[in-house]
């Protein structure tokens, strides 16, 4: 099932340019990865402050894009530039999990959102990232089958705070979205750990 994961390298080519100057200015992958943590908690600080406000739900969109460009760019300068390292491994894995909290859980306090589905959603987020590098223990690659991985959920996120943002009602809408996007979740995380079993046992 195609996700938004598939459109990562035409995303790349893109970002490119920057990526080299970036290197030629001696901006390491490392500092890009925190960057873009830091960018995630301040865009849920926002939400957490002022849970009522619309403000911080169209900011949300906008802290994604670039966090999305900064995934990118710190991976392509680790790879492109060699800038490898176990603790860049560490930071970017242990990064996407906490700067993807701290910046949707703060939804869950948003009146009319259901609170319960938010936290659920994102703690299977938590395992499904955990069931993509897992895989690698057992000697498969790191797994990012969808069809609900991280920039899916970047997606349904930032449409959800676009759309509250803009004054569109709360409604039965968002539960059903979000319960959707649940069950999409928990597949997801069958598929890593199934098609991880299946390369480790046949490497």
């Amino acid at each position: 099932m195609p996700t938004i994961y598939d459109l990562k390298p035409k995303f790349q080519n893109l970002l490119r340019p920057i990526c080299d100057a970036l290197a030629k200015a001696g901006i390491t992958a490392n500092q890009i990865t925190i960057y873009a943590a830091v960018l995630s908690a301040l865009g849920g600080l926002a939400i957490l402050l002022y849970p009522t406000a619309r403000w911080p739900l169209l900011v949300l969109p906008v802290v994604l894009f670039v966090r999305m460009a900064l995934n990118a760019i710190d991976g392509m300068l680790a790879r492109e530039h060699n800038m490898k390292s176990p603790l860049g491994a560490i930071l970017n894995e242990l990064g996407d999990v906490l700067a993807d909290a701290a910046l949707y859980l703060p939804l869950a306090l948003v009146p009319g959102v259901p609170g319960a589905l938010v936290v659920t959603l994102v703690i299977i987020a938590i395992v499904t990232e955990m069931a993509g590098v897992v895989a690698v223990q057992i000697g498969a690659s790191r797994r990012y089958d969808g069809p609900f991985g991280k920039s899916d959920r970047a997606l349904l996120f930032g449409l959800l705070a676009l759309l509250l943002g803009v004054g569109v009602p709360i409604g039965h809408w968002v539960a059903s979205l979000l319960g959707i996007c649940i069950v999409l979740g928990m597949l997801t995380i069958w598929k890593r750990s199934k098609n991880a079993l299946k390369e480790g046992c046949a490497s």
